[in-house]
């Protein structure tokens, strides 16, 4: 029986060199069946030489906006022939045999999405990410799973953008990862649809990628903040029936404490984002991308 198409999509915006670590990783791997698609963001002159030096008869597509992690990957995912649709962030390394057994993973058809394990490219020993606990209706947050303990294939209740392997029919039922989240959050939506299918799923415990993590935004840049911040009001809004407690929460206990936080460290940028996510949050605006500029000015 021949192996099944998958199809690797990955995300680039403005770090080549980044993103030609990955495709190096890929050039090394043995299935047979394969094909990579790499979508530039916000790319006004092809680095497709470059690029395919490191993986020949990789497909770029170039975008001369740029569309988010969401809008972008749906770009490729557009593009894509494969059965499977493996989403890689640009930022990750994979070794030979992870496809083989993500894609033997799938052997019970209620399978609708399967992470592997994320570790840390600078700590191989510490993990990332081997699932999520449940999102908090109060707080709105959840926390990774750092440890491999338990089953080999585990459920979870969302994915993990930066590694997901997804079928190809599985997509075409629930629709494109939603766009209007531009960064974060995305993945988690997209669970919450997949699931409501009636779908499980999965993280895969017996393989690992590595993840150099939040390289695109920083680990704590204003965009993150804003991002963070507005998508994740915006979220427990679409997805949670009670979504007043959570707001209401965020009001009177979280609004108070991060602006405080922000205020005491000087991070003027950082409070200002914050501020700008939570309104436009409430306020239901600017969804999709919004310009950086605004976000490192030091007004509030």
């Amino acid at each position: 029986m021949n192996a099944p198409l998958v199809s690797i999509i990955t995300v680039n915006y403005k770090q080549a060199e980044v993103s030609g670590q990955l495709l190096k990783s890929l050039a090394s791997l043995s299935y047979p069946h394969l094909e990579v698609i790499l979508v530039d963001n916000e790319q006004a002159n092809s680095d497709e030489g470059f690029y395919n030096q490191l993986f020949p008869g990789l497909q770029v597509i170039n975008s001369p906006i740029n569309l988010g992690f969401a809008g972008a990957n749906n770009l490729g995912i557009k593009a894509a022939s494969g059965d499977f649709i493996f989403l890689l962030n640009n930022d990750t390394e994979v070794a030979d045999g992870v496809i083989e057994q993500l894609v033997a993973a799938f052997a019970h058809p209620s399978i609708g999405a399967i992470s592997p394990i994320l570790r840390y490219h600078e700590s191989p020993g510490k993990i990332q990410f081997a699932g999520y606990t449940t999102i908090h209706p109060l707080t709105g947050r959840n926390e990774p799973i750092r440890h491999s303990d338990g089953d080999i294939l585990a459920d979870t209740p969302y994915i993990h953008g930066a590694a997901v392997m997804i079928p190809r029919q599985v997509i075409a039922a629930v629709g494109e990862m939603p766009e209007e989240f531009f960064l974060y959050y995305e993945e988690l939506d997209w669970s919450e649809r997949i699931k409501a299918l009636g779908y499980e799923l999965k993280v895969l415990k017996s393989v690992s990628v590595l993840h150099k993590e939040s390289i695109s935004t920083g680990k704590h840049s204003p965009l993150k903040v804003y991002y963070q911040t507005r998508n994740r009001l915006h979220f427990m809004r679409r997805n949670f029936a009670h979504a007043w407690v959570f707001t209401t929460f965020f009001l009177l206990v979280s609004l108070p404490k991060n602006v405080l936080s922000y205020s005491l460290k000087h991070q003027k940028s950082h409070l200002r984002a914050f501020n700008l996510g939570w309104r436009h949050a409430l306020l239901q605006k600017r969804f999709g991308s919004v310009d950086p500029k605004i976000l490192l000015a030091n007004r509030h």
